[in-house]
């Protein structure tokens, strides 16, 4: 049985020295990600923007960093990591730094408006619009949101959700994937080495325990009369 317990041990603990090196090679390529985020990150060199309180601004105010918050929160329902958002740190380089970048750019197109020129009349369903300068109002709306064949709607649309504003989108939520996928690295690689060192621990007590019960066995084996000296018979 010692024998048997004291193999166990000692498979356990080599399993578990492969989780504890899983561990390791997952944490060095976490590193190596994170490492190549920031430099990325700096070679664009986008921060946010924080008042002397530490307090998110948007051109200048707290009320416009709020309502970009809320947008972010409440309409896109993404839950921001307040520890994240580091006035000490403003470059752009954590999951909700990025997505509060992409909520910024979002804002301001929802809540703009665009002048389209129109050189000639034109119609829309028994409707004629004349030639002139309109500004047209995104209103909320998203790419989707615009009637593409209406007159001033459609050329509204591809000025207010431009390709610079779509590319935007597009690499800041790379950036949030990326930071978000190495975090779930970085978790995996401290739950290898967690149940590594476990499965160590454990295999070594099995092999602890193997030597103890040999001690037992050994000393129990032992007859009660050996240890005693032999009677002398007198007579």
């Amino acid at each position: 049985m010692a024998k048997r317990l004291r193999t166990l041990g000692i498979v356990l603990s080599v399993i578990g020295l492969i989780f504890v090196i899983a561990g390791g090679v997952a944490y060095t390529k976490v590193q190596d990600g994170y490492g190549a985020l920031q430099a990325f990150s700096e070679a664009q060199n986008v921060t946010l923007s924080y008042n002397e309180a530490g307090e998110l601004v948007d051109r200048g105010t707290t009320e416009g960093a709020d309502a970009i918050m809320t947008l972010l929160t409440d309409d896109w329902g993404y839950p921001v990591v307040l520890g994240d958002l580091d006035p000490n740190d403003p470059l752009v380089n954590t999951a909700s730094e990025y997505m509060f970048q992409m909520a910024t750019v979002g804002f301001h197109v929802l809540r703009g408006t665009q002048t389209v020129v129109l050189l000639e009349d034109a119609e829309y369903e028994g409707e004629v619009i004349a030639a002139g300068t309109y500004d047209v109002p995104v209103d909320g709306r998203y790419w989707t949101g615009f009637n593409r064949t209406h007159p001033l709607d459609g050329p509204a649309r591809g000025q207010a959700w431009s390709g610079t504003v779509h590319g935007l989108f597009a690499e800041l939520g790379v950036g949030t994937v990326t930071h978000s996928t190495l975090q779930l690295g970085l978790a995996l690689a401290g739950i290898l080495a967690g149940i590594g060192l476990t499965v160590i621990l454990t295999g070594l007590g099995l092999v602890w325990a193997s030597k103890e019960e040999e001690a037992v066995v050994t000393k129990t084996s032992i007859p009660e009369s050996a240890d005693k000296p032999d009677p002398v018979l007198v007579g």
